[in-house]
């Protein structure tokens, strides 16, 4: 007996022990996604406490809410699943679902009763759910491990609750009554896989939620909060990495960089918010105008860099006059009238055995004449220009 009653409260204790777990990440995260983990562990502990341990009801009863918590174990469990990447969640069809499985699980309880009739209709309707699970991730990306982990955890889900009933119950037979089944090979196995499941995938949403976390302070720790670019430090990797993809014996990649002229004036007399008001316009004109590959950066107080992986010197003269000619419009309401903000431009091109540092050098040797030559203005550097250029 004492064995037995440890085997019913497993699963509910399993089922609280994550439910706080999901509630603790969701006070720190308040992600929704996190707070349906956590409801479909509340979820499954109500349902194995109300199937195992509470009083029995006249006509069975007890047994409707119990397996209505299963239901809800598999609905709030999918959308937390399908919420995490941010898809729609198929709501109404789970709802409909939930309804249909449990018409007829009363159908088999009150109107034709069949032990074997109501496993199948809530397994069917679990399993149903997490197939949406499985449809909605397929087509997905899946650049992580944990990625590919949680669509075959919601496989695995749909099969334990679709194949197992089918072939445990063809092997098994049939129940005469609720104490034969609670005492079946079938039961057992359902208590046992469901607390696999459910460590499982509690697991692997643990650690989505941390891989998300860690990628949300990486991109916080690289990052330029005021223009919306990267940051200095985040710039030079993701440029790194950029120049390293595009390398070899003729590389084709172009850097600017860009200076705000005389942005220490325009602090001292207009003010830091206006000053901030102007680089935070230059970055949005900014990721406007940038092709897809383009890694943009604000690598000092005033001065950005933008590196063009495959692209040459005319497409950076095109992408910086078009950030020159579109910054004072984008400032337009946000600074006073009588301002009209300006930036020069210094253009650097790839060569074999040519590195991030000495394209800077380049570039800003190539911004060092735009600026002598009376600023707001685009200048590359010599090797960058053609030939019929340079002549």
């Amino acid at each position: 007996m004492t064995g037995q009653i440890f085997i019913s409260l497993l699963n509910p204790a399993i089922g609280l022990l994550f439910a706080a777990a999901f509630f603790l990440l969701w006070f720190q995260r308040r992600e929704r996604y996190i707070a349906y983990a956590a409801a479909a562990y509340v979820a499954t502990a109500f349902a194995f406490l109300v199937q195992d341990v509470a009083p029995a009801l006249p006509m069975e009863l007890q047994r409707l809410p119990a397996n209505a918590g299963f239901l809800l174990t598999g609905l709030f469990f999918a959308a937390a699943i399908v919420g995490r990447y941010g898809l729609p969640i198929p709501w109404r069809a789970m709802t409909v679902t939930t309804a249909v499985s449990l018409a007829a699980f009363l159908w088999f309880l009150l109107g034709r009763p069949s032990i074997e009739g109501r496993i199948y209709t809530i397994s069917l309707g679990a399993g149903i759910i997490a197939l949406m699970v499985v449809r909605a991730l397929w087509p997905l990306a899946k650049p992580h491990l944990i990625d590919r982990l949680l669509f075959w955890v919601a496989a695995l889900s749909a099969a334990n609750l679709i194949v197992r009933p089918l072939v445990i119950l063809s092997l098994t037979g049939g129940f005469a009554n609720y104490e034969g089944f609670q005492q079946s090979i079938y039961w057992t196995t359902v208590q046992f896989s469901q607390a696999i499941v459910s460590v499982l995938a509690a697991i692997s949403l643990m650690v989505a939620i941390a891989i998300d976390l860690i990628a949300e302070l990486r991109q916080q720790a690289e990052s330029d909060p005021l223009s919306g670019l990267l940051n200095r430090r985040g710039f030079e990797a993701a440029a790194t990495a950029a120049l390293r993809r595009c390398g070899g014996e003729n590389p084709s990649v172009a850097l600017l960089i860009a200076d705000l002229d005389r942005f220490k004036q325009v602090n001292d007399v207009h003010g830091h918010a206006v000053g901030d008001a102007i680089i935070a316009a230059f970055g949005a004109v900014v990721r406007h105008s940038a092709p897809p590959a383009m890694v943009a950066g604000r690598i000092g107080g005033e001065e950005f860099a933008l590196l063009l992986p495959g692209d040459g010197i005319e497409t950076a003269r095109r992408v910086a006059e078009a950030v020159r000619t579109g910054l004072a419009p984008a400032c337009a309401g946000r600074i006073p009238p009588a301002l009209t903000p300006t930036a020069s431009f210094g253009l650097a091109t790839g060569a074999p055995g040519k590195g991030l540092s000495q394209l800077m050098r380049e570039a800003d040797q190539a911004l060092y004449e735009a600026k002598r030559a009376g600023r707001d203005r685009v200048r590359a550097f010599a090797s960058a220009l053609p030939l019929s250029a340079a002549g």
